[in-house]
């Protein structure tokens, strides 16, 4: 099978990268993950990538001027990998308009709520707070806009009594590993297609 090169950025434990690499270990699935790249050096997801054996590459953000220069460092190692589609798993940094524009409709992200609620880094807290029964996760196409691009899948997950912001997110966690694999595949498919 010819399957479609992809990276992964991650800040932190990789849980999703987890799930990613995973998927990507079944012989019919589309994807490769040719690279890891983490703006953290003490990300665990390190850790999985290099079980894996994927190349890892730690590219701090407080080394560079601004936001486009340390973006477009990233863009060398993911164009040095050949990379044709770029996954957010738990990747704590704001884009560049540049950045963005050069992965357009080829960069995914995953969110824990069902945009368009609840945009933004307090997700989990914030439909905790407004007394909703359920909430859930989606994986979006990365846009400018924070939060906004297209959705592709979406996972709901009941809010319980007595949930604390850990718990809820234990359970969307869950979600969000059986979703992003499907979403990724959905998006290599749509490219092999449209080559």
């Amino acid at each position: 099978m010819n399957k479609q090169k992809a990276a992964v950025l991650i800040s932190g434990n990789g849980s999703n990268l987890q799930a990613l690499i995973d998927a990507c270990k079944q012989p019919d699935f589309p994807v490769e993950i040719t690279a890891v790249i983490s703006n953290k050096e003490e990300a665990y997801g390190l850790n999985r990538a290099s079980e894996a054996g994927i190349p890892c590459h730690v590219i701090k953000h407080g080394n560079y001027a601004t936001r486009e220069a340390f973006d477009k460092a990233m863009h060398e190692q993911l164009l040095h990998h050949c990379a044709r589609i770029v996954c957010l798993a738990g990747f704590m940094r704001m884009l560049s308009p540049w950045f963005v524009a050069q992965w357009q409709g080829r960069m995914l992200n995953i969110h824990p709520s069902l945009l368009p609620a609840f945009k933004g880094a307090s997700a989990v807290r914030d439909a905790l707070n407004a007394g909703l029964r359920e909430t859930g996760c989606s994986v979006h196409v990365v846009t400018d806009e924070m939060d906004a691009g297209e959705v592709l899948l979406q996972a709901k997950v009941p809010i319980l009594p007595g949930d604390s912001e850990e718990s809820l997110h234990q359970r969307i966690h869950a979600q969000e590993h059986r979703i992003y694999p499907q979403a990724l595949k959905m998006l290599a498919l749509k490219l092999v297609q449209g080559a």
